[in-house]
């Protein structure tokens, strides 16, 4: 239940203030409503008491209004959308130093709110990636050590192996390859050391290639050429959102054609991931399609992602992130 405005209670009070002021003034005065001139002077005290609240009410509400109107401002301000600060409008500048204090501290505030989440989140977007390497040289180093051990075994056990074993232990081999590939394509998708050694732009041109390969959807990328000194943050983000669009279009879009375009756009990098397959009704868009993940990864560099997509229309996503 919404309670009443601060305006409202003082109004409401001031009513009855007014009214016990008028029964109060008319006991004390002795006045008798059955005789007819002081029933006049009764009516007379009235309005003047009335007038008195009318007045107060006119002076009250050019007083709260913009203290009103920056409440409602306030509450729609969205810290999932950084930059937006309270703006004083002309009812706002009529109003009192207060009003215009409050507007300071508030955007005070949100300054200090933004600095905070941007820290935090590269903190946490620090932490994540370095969980990931460790995770991906684990998995490279010792259990792709122990596969290929397992198959050196595999190789020695098969050469002494009877004649009716010799099928089912190649199968075992097959089968142990296959998983030291996926296990490779797993540590490579975890933390890409092309993104470490050769920057976001062949990272992301070797993740277009591997889907395009894979199919079945053609993956095509087109590229800025001055994608240079882009801060290591960002990039990371970049890669992720591209790295998640991509996959999304592969598995649940049934997308022929997937296009990724990464460039400059005045101040800001803008990518770009457009397939033609089936789209989404955005009311399904948290069956996993895992939207809300590139919505936080962006917010971590103040950034900005925007889905479009309908059924049967396709679907673009579109990131943007300001320089700073």
């Amino acid at each position: 239940m919404r309670r009443p405005s601060l305006l409202g209670q003082i109004l409401a009070f001031n009513l009855l203030l007014v009214t016990a002021s008028i029964f109060v003034a008319s006991t004390a005065a002795g006045l008798n409503l059955t005789l007819s001139d002081q029933r006049h002077q009764f009516a007379i005290l009235a309005l003047s008491l009335m007038l008195t609240l009318v007045v107060n009410i006119w002076i009250l509400r050019r007083r709260f209004e913009p203290l009103e109107r920056l409440l409602d401002t306030m509450e729609r301000i969205d810290l999932s959308r950084p930059g937006r600060r309270v703006e004083l409008d002309k009812t706002m500048e009529a109003g009192t130093t207060d009003v215009h204090r409050l507007v300071a501290a508030f955007n005070r505030m949100l300054e200090r709110l933004e600095g905070e989440r941007r820290r935090s989140g590269e903190l946490v977007l620090s932490a994540q990636e370095a969980e990931r390497k460790r995770v991906a040289r684990d998995l490279h180093d010792e259990v792709n050590q122990a596969l290929t051990a397992l198959l050196l075994r595999l190789e020695a056990a098969a050469q002494h192996a009877p004649e009716e074993l010799r099928a089912e232990i190649d199968e075992t081999k097959q089968l142990a390859n296959q998983a030291m590939m996926e296990l490779l394509d797993l540590a490579r998708q975890l933390r890409p050391t092309t993104l470490d050694d050769h920057g976001l732009a062949s990272a992301l041109a070797t993740q277009v290639r591997d889907y395009d390969r894979s199919g079945p959807a053609r993956a095509t990328l087109e590229l800025d050429q001055d994608l240079r000194d882009l801060p290591q943050d960002v990039e990371v983000v970049i890669y992720r959102v591209a790295q998640e669009a991509l996959t999304n279009a592969a598995r649940h879009s049934k997308a022929e054609h997937i296009d990724v375009s990464l460039g400059r756009v005045d101040s800001k990098v803008v990518l770009q991931v457009w397939d033609d397959g089936t789209g989404f009704a955005f009311a399904d868009e948290t069956k996993g399609l895992g939207l809300s993940g590139m919505r936080e990864r962006a917010l971590l560099v103040d950034g900005s992602l925007v889905v479009d997509s309908s059924p049967g229309k396709g679907t673009t996503v579109r990131l943007e992130v300001p320089l700073r």
